[in-house]
């Protein structure tokens, strides 16, 4: 469902949560704790103060907020969002072997960081993603950390841009 930014900024607490809770992947403590900074002047308002809201979150808060998110290429259950990000990236149409390859770097990646690889898909394809993936196994745990919310932080952003209508 869209929403105005009008509703959004007239909605209460308990509804605007229920509105975006789903934008920070199964962590809707984002969204009631951005509704204390309304009024929002516009949706890239909305997603910096969002942004904010997880920043001034503990170290604990936001390894949950990133361990919320599932395994790219994943069988589990996920949220539609993500099912449908991902089948945009063609994540749902890997070959065999690139299954495999996913589950092995996915494998690899999670046991070094302790939690999962996180890309915003809508900016890659499937190649791109698992060079990605190798590429990443590479950084440190507090450069993967930071650049897994850079990830979820653009992932975020667009889907704010989808629940929310165009803007006059």
């Amino acid at each position: 469902m869209q929403y105005s930014l009008i509703e959004l900024n007239e909605m209460s607490q308990e509804v605007f949560t229920e509105a975006l809770g789903a934008i920070f992947e199964r962590t809707p403590t984002v969204a009631r704790c951005t509704w204390d900074d309304r009024p929002f002047a516009s949706t890239a308002d909305l997603h910096a103060k969002m942004v904010t809201a997880v920043n001034s979150m503990t170290g604990e808060e936001k390894l949950a907020l990133i361990q919320a998110h599932p395994d790219l290429g994943s069988k589990a259950k996920m949220a539609v969002a993500s099912v449908n990000e991902q089948a945009g990236a063609g994540l749902d149409r890997l070959s065999v072997a690139e299954f495999d390859r996913l589950q092995f770097l996915n494998l690899e990646y999670r046991e070094k960081f302790g939690f999962p690889f996180i890309v915003a898909v809508k900016n890659h394809t499937k190649t791109s993603i698992l060079e990605a993936l190798e590429r990443r196994l590479n950084n440190s745990p507090e450069t993967e950390m930071q650049q897994a919310l850079t990830e979820i932080y653009e992932i975020a952003r667009f889907r704010l841009e989808s629940a929310i209508g165009k803007q006059d």
